[in-house]
């Protein structure tokens, strides 16, 4: 389900394994980062469209509750398929001008969200 040579998933690698304790795996076809608990997908499904190939190549990310609404107004995002009904919103990364600023802090909010509390406090260690 996904081509372990695509630069946008080498890119959002970069992003997820420069957080204090993260790992990657594959689960059901899909690229996972996790300490604990899972904080980044990337692929997937839009909610009630299993066919679309939209989110394919896609970040899946946990939005602070906060901004979840506010990122369901923006066309960019899409609630997916299995995630969504947690929480989870994803990104499509394939449309050419993707922000990585944007992204890794997409990334870390989720990573802050599900890591533990001392891993949260080493990401705030400074440098």
């Amino acid at each position: 389900m996904f081509d372990d040579d695509d630069p946008l998933l080498a890119r959002l690698r970069q992003v997820c394994l420069a957080l204090p304790d993260a790992a990657e795996k594959v689960s059901h076809g899909r690229v996972l980062w996790y300490t604990t608990k899972v904080f980044g997908v990337f692929g997937g499904k839009i909610k009630g469209d299993h066919s679309d190939p939209l989110l394919d190549r896609a970040l899946l990310f946990l939005p602070y509750p906060g901004e979840r609404r506010a990122l369901e107004q923006d066309e960019r995002f899409h609630v997916p398929a299995y995630y969504g009904p947690a929480g989870w919103l994803a990104l499509p990364l394939d449309s050419g001008d993707v922000d990585w600023d944007e992204v890794a802090e997409l990334v870390e909010s989720s990573y802050r969200q599900t890591a533990g509390v001392r891993r949260v406090a080493r990401l705030d260690e400074p440098s």
